[in-house]
This record gives structure tokens, C-alpha cells and sequence, in this order.
């Protein structure tokens, strides 16, 4: 038997979703074959998953997009933004439903109840609401979290939403009784990914200490965990038949099982930030997001063990004889027209229906709306793919739906599917503009201008001079899109005038003007780099930080805070202590790279240390000798002065419009909550 010619993983697509940065992604489980993003553009756009254009945008958000959701049955999107709004959608439709306000800052997570009227939502203001759609009011607010909110699930049986938080716990709040269950708090890292598992009472939970915990859900106890990945672990799946666990991070996909804790398999993906994932028939769908960018990757899970091993027989599931969850699922399959259909299903729903006393109604949370609703636009781009994946509910099911078939695999040899998808899609200025007048003229033409091509014979006739693509109709050129507060013309060499057209020779002399410079520059960095390089794999961190910080090198400094950024577990107050004032110049930094690596840097000091810091800023009581607790003081005021002096900067720059706008918001809140 000859082995398999053809890639077990690879990389499907890669195209711009958006005109300013991507801020959240998530995939339809239910197919696996639609996608919907979320971006700075304030747009919510939606895909078929292995094609390049956009189906439909949807528009009426008045702040950066930074949580998308579909429904059970792909026939409805919800999408919260930075200013608290939800605004939830029909796709079938193509128009709005409602628009929900409450929450006091960004809404980073949500999720749809599995059979009732209901949505759920979880912010960067450490709350979770849950939603009534048909009231168009909030039900009830869960208050507990120290931190903001990453993930939220529903129970399959529907009376249960956990919620996964900054602040290192997880909890379970009873969606009938309005309180909490249990808060689970042996995770030393931000949990990032929560998933129930399909059909027994139990919760894995995905971590920033890059591991995953196994909770049981009759006692509450945590009955497993993995051994710890390389990265933080990003998002986490069951396979549909609960036999084993995927779990994804920045370079792996590993495949779990629990009971005893085991790694069955590990694919090697690169897909970095990766942001969903979701099964589809005999394959997994993954998304990842780089700035402007998405990526979609795909696994063919028949190769991958221990799906792989024995196809003709499922897998037993866990012998702990573990109860099981019993949906009381309705008849119907639009979550529009779902009526739960048993006494206790109905029970449940009356008991949420009644809002809580203690439950005041958010303002703005009904009134007003109606505004917002008509300003908000669903723009679709391609008529024909919006009828065939969205329309077909509308008809009659006379017969079986279609079957989807797999992607087909690319040969081992042969060149990503991505590069050949980007070859064949058409040039576009802008996601979802429309076709620039003349874009005609680029089928079978080369996109390169005629003063870079090679020399060549001269033509016949003259040939006609280059003309650049005229300006799309739509830009996305919003504030947000610009430079924060740089002037492009300080990076740019001054510009001599000019009275005669530059010929191929003088334009690759300038192209290659400065060359050499560069050249010593990068070696000089790159030595720096592995100085130190070769002080961290000695295994001191903090000696490798002082030999980069006395380098005097900001760029240095800026790719030691990148690693670090990517790997939280290597933090501390000794850590935070010594790079924060030089997280403070680069904050003034005209590299605008810079000042997102800094900033990034002191949100994730901000969310893992603000707690200890405001605990230990008074001295420890002069009871013995604490020399461990007088030296925590020592280091958390001089963190905190450094904070402080970062503060002015930041205060300066909070009303400063571009790209780091948002961040700067979000770092004002840290701030609040040290203070608090």
C-alpha cells in the first residue's frame, strides 16, 4: 500500500476581508462553509468559505466591529461593536432585526441559545447579558467577572451559559435561576476558548497558560488537563461525536483526549492568530486573521489520529458513566419560529421571559433604536451566491439538501491552493466596492507599470502610457484607516523636482539607492538579535532583557517585547518592572509598529498584575520580618509610578483619531480599573 500523495493540512484561501483591520472572525458550524468578519471599517461582512468575494456587507455600526456570531442555523448574524451595540441580523432577509445597547464598553464574545429567542453577550465592562430578541430588551445581567469576558457558551440542553474571562476563571450561571453556579479557578492564565462537550456534562476550557481543562459538570470539579503547548491555546472544538478534542494554537493543531489525558496527534498549521474553528463532514475548518487579512486552513481529519485509524467503527467515548445532557430540542429549525416543545422546555422560557426585579432596563436599550435601524444597510455583493446559500430555506424541502463535498487535498509537491486562489481572483482596490471604470482592461494584461518591465522590442505602434485603476466608487479611507498622529513625509526621502521623464535605468538606480545602508543595518540588528538570542537560551530572562535594553536599540527592544507578548507565562513584576520605562518611549515612538508592540506590552501587565499592584502599594503590617512581602511592595510602587508616568502619555493621545484609537480607549479602562 503506497502512502498518500497528496497534504493531510493545508492552507485553502487568503484574501482582504476588510479595509482596516480585522477584529473577529467566526465560521457557521453548522455547514462549516460560511464565514463572517468584523473590522475597524465598522462593516460586518460575510463569505463563502473557499471563494474570495464578499457575499454581503452589512453596515449601520458606528464603532470598529469586535464580536460576530451565527445562528444554530446559519440564517441569522449577531455583531457587537466597541461602543456596547448589538445589532442582529437576518440573512435570509437581508435586513435588520434589532438593535440592543447596555453594556458600557466592547463586547468581545456571543453566542445563540440552542433553541430559544435568546443571545447572549460578553464585554470588555466584565459583564454577561443575555438578550430576549423578540422583546428587544436585556433579561438579565451577570455580574462577577474581574476582567473582561472572552468566550461564552451555551449548555446544549440550553440551561446553562458559561463564560470564560481575562480574569484566569470560568463560570456557570443558571440561565432560570438568574445567579451563579460554580466558578472554576484553577487556570493560571486568561481563558480564551470554552466548549461544552456535545452530549455528556462536560466542559473543556482553553487557556493562555497554554493548556486545556477538562471540567466535570455534576460535581464541578476539573477531572483532566493536557500537557502545556508551546503557545497559548486560542480555540478549542469537540469532534461532533465527543471522542476526542482539537486544540488550536499559533503554529499546532493538536487532537486531545481526556481520561487519561493523552495527545493523540499534532498537525503542524502556521495559521498564527487563529480565530474559529468548525467540523465539516470528514474535515476541519480553521480561520485566522493578520491585520487586513484572513486565512482559511483545512485538515482532512480521515488522516489524522485516531479519527483516522479505525473509520468503519466510532470511538468509545469516556467510561466514566458521566451524565448526559437531554436537549429539549423543538421540531422547527429556524431559530425565528422556535417553540420549545416539552413542559420543561416551555418552563424554562417562561422563567427567563420574567425579567428580575432587580433588573432595571438599560437605557437606551429600546428607545431610540428604530434610528439606528434604519441607518444600518445589508449591501449584497454577489446576488448569485447569496441566493444559493442563504434563499434555499425559503422553498419547499421537497428534497434532500445538497451534499457539500470536501475540499479536495493539493498534491505534496504542489504550490498552496491559497496562491492559486489569489491568482485567480479578480484585483479589487477595496473589499465590496464596486468594479473601477476600465477594470476590464486587466484580464490577460500584466499589472506591472511599463518603466519597471524588462527591455523589450520596440512595438509597432506606440504603446499607450500607464494608467493606474481609477479610484472605486466606495473607500474605506475612514479616520480609523490613518496613521495615528504620523506625518507619512517624515519617512519618506525628500523629493527633487523633476522636468524629464526617468527611464528603466535611473528608476532601478533609485529603487536601489540606500541599499547598502539598510543592508548594515539589518546585520547590525541581527547580531544584536542573537546576542540576545543566545542569553535567553541560557535560560535567564531578565539577564537577556538588561544586555537588550543596554543596546540602546528601540527595534531590539521591540521584538524582545514580541516575544514576550506571545508568550505571557514569561512575565512577572521583575519582568514588568524593568521593561515599563521603556515601554514608556516607545509609546512616543513615530513608528506606529512600535507603539502597538508597547501597547500591547502594558495591556497584558495591566490585565495580569493590576490586582496585585493596588493590593500591595500600602507597605505589609509590621508584624515580623516579610522580607518576600516588603520586596513585592517595593516592586509594585515602582511599577505603578512607571504606570503612571505612561498615563500622561496616554491621556495625551486618548483623543487621538487612526489606528490606535481603540487601543488607547481600551488601555484607559486597565487604568480605571488599577485606580478602582
Amino acid at each position: 500500500m503506497t502512502a498518500p500523495t497528496t497534504k493531510r493540512a493545508w492552507k485553502l484561501q487568503e484574501f482582504v476581508a476588510h479595509g482596516a483591520n480585522v477584529n473577529c472572525l467566526a465560521l457557521g458550524h453548522k455547514t462549516g462553509r460560511v464565514m463572517v468578519t468584523g473590522g475597524d471599517d465598522r462593516k460586518v461582512n460575510l463569505w463563502t468559505v473557499g471563494k474570495p468575494n464578499c457575499i454581503m456587507s452589512l453596515s449601520g455600526h458606528t464603532s470598529p466591529v469586535e464580536a460576530v456570531r451565527f445562528g444554530n442555523a446559519e440564517e441569522m448574524v449577531v455583531a457587537g461593536s466597541m461602543s456596547g451595540a448589538l445589532k442582529l441580523w437576518d440573512l435570509e432577509q437581508a435586513k435588520i432585526i434589532r438593535t440592543l445597547t447596555g453594556h458600557k464598553a466592547n463586547i468581545r464574545c456571543l453566542d445563540f441559545h440552542p433553541y430559544g429567542d435568546f443571545v447572549a453577550s460578553g464585554s470588555l465592562d466584565t459583564n454577561v447579558k443575555l438578550w430576549d430578541i423578540r422583546r428587544k430588551g436585556c433579561i438579565f445581567t451577570y455580574k462577577g467577572h474581574s476582567n473582561g469576558v472572552n468566550c461564552l457558551r451555551f449548555s446544549p440542553d440550553g440551561r446553562w451559559v458559561a463564560s470564560a474571562s481575562e480574569d484566569m476563571t470560568v463560570k456557570i450561571w443558571d440561565l432560570a435561576a438568574g445567579k451563579l453556579l460554580v466558578d472554576l479557578k484553577q487556570h493560571s492564565g486568561a481563558v480564551n476558548s470554552i466548549e461544552f462537550h456535545p452530549s455528556e456534562y462536560l466542559l473543556a476550557s482553553g487557556s493562555s497558560d497554554r493548556s486545556i481543562r477538562f471540567w466535570e459538570l455534576e460535581k464541578f470539579q476539573c477531572v483532566d488537563c493536557t500537557d502545556y503547548d508551546n503557545n497559548a491555546i486560542r480555540s478549542v472544538v469537540f469532534h461532533p461525536d465527543g471522542a476526542c478534542i482539537f486544540g488550536g494554537s499559533t503554529e499546532l493543531l493538536k487532537v486531545y483526549g481526556w481520561e487519561p489525558s493523552r495527545c493523540f496527534d499534532s498537525v503542524n498549521m502556521s495559521w498564527g492568530k487563529v480565530a474559529d474553528m468548525a467540523i465539516a463532514q470528514t474535515q476541519l475548518i480553521g480561520a485566522s486573521i493578520n491585520q487586513t487579512t484572513v486565512s482559511t486552513f483545512v485538515l482532512d481529519l480521515t488522516r489524522v489520529a485516531p479519527l483516522g485509524q479505525v473509520p468503519s467503527t466510532p470511538l468509545p467515548l469516556s467510561s466514566s458513566g458521566r451524565k448526559n445532557f437531554t436537549p429539549d430540542r423543538p421540531s422547527t429549525t429556524s431559530t425565528k419560529q422556535q417553540i420549545p416543545s416539552s413542559t420543561g422546555s416551555i418552563q424554562l422560557e417562561r422563567r427567563m421571559s420574567r425579567k428580575p426585579a432587580e433588573e432595571p432596563e438599560e437605557p437606551g436599550s429600546i428607545l431610540d433604536d428604530a434610528t439606528e435601524d434604519n441607518s444600518s444597510v445589508a449591501d449584497v455583493k454577489d446576488l448569485k451566491e447569496y441566493e444559493e446559500v442563504f434563499k434555499p430555506n425559503h422553498k419547499l424541502a421537497l428534497s434532500p439538501p445538497r451534499k457539500m463535498d470536501p475540499f479536495p487535498a493539493p498534491k505534496e509537491d504542489d504550490v498552496s491552493v491559497a496562491n492559486q486562489m489569489k491568482s485567480l481572483a479578480p484585483f479589487q482596490p477595496a473589499v465590496g466596492s464596486t468594479k473601477p471604470s476600465g477594470s476590464e482592461t486587466y484580464r490577460g494584461e500584466s499589472r506591472i507599470p511599463p518603466q519597471y518591465r524588462a527591455p523589450s522590442l520596440p512595438p509597432q505602434q506606440p504603446a499607450a502610457p500607464y494608467q493606474p485603476p481609477a479610484a472605486p466608487h466606495q473607500s474605506y479611507q475612514t479616520p480609523s484607516n490613518k496613521p495615528a498622529g504620523l506625518d507619512p513625509a517624515d519617512f519618506m526621502p525628500p523629493q527633487q523636482p523633476s522636468t524629464m521623464a526617468i527611464g528603466d535605468y535611473d528608476a532601478l538606480g533609485q529603487m536601489s539607492k540606500g541599499h547598502n545602508s539598510m543592508s548594515a543595518l539589518l546585520a547590525a540588528r541581527n547580531k544584536n538579535l542573537q546576542i540576545v538570542r543566545a542569553m535567553w537560551s541560557s535560560g535567564n530572562v531578565r539577564t537577556a532583557l538588561e544586555s537588550a535594553i543596554q543596546m540602546q536599540d528601540n527595534s531590539v527592544i521591540v521584538d524582545v517585547l514580541n516575544v514576550l507578548n506571545d508568550k505571557p507565562h514569561l512575565w512577572s513584576l521583575d519582568v514588568a518592572a524593568l521593561v515599563l520605562p521603556h515601554i514608556n518611549s516607545c509609546m512616543s515612538s513615530k513608528h506606529e509598529s512600535h507603539v502597538m508592540v508597547a501597547c500591547s506590552s502594558l495591556k497584558l501587565i495591566l490585565k495580569t498584575y493590576s490586582t496585585l499592584i493596588r493590593q500591595n502599594l500600602a507597605p505589609p503590617a509590621r508584624l515580623g520580618v516579610d522580607i518576600s512581602g516588603e520586596e513585592r511592595h517595593r516592586r509594585c510602587v515602582n511599577i505603578y509610578k512607571h504606570i503612571q508616568d505612561i498615563r500622561h502619555c496616554i491621556d495625551s493621545k486618548k483623543y487621538q483619531r487612526g489606528k490606535l484609537e481603540n487601543t488607547f480607549r481600551e488601555i484607559q479602562l486597565l487604568l480605571n480599573h488599577l485606580d478602582t
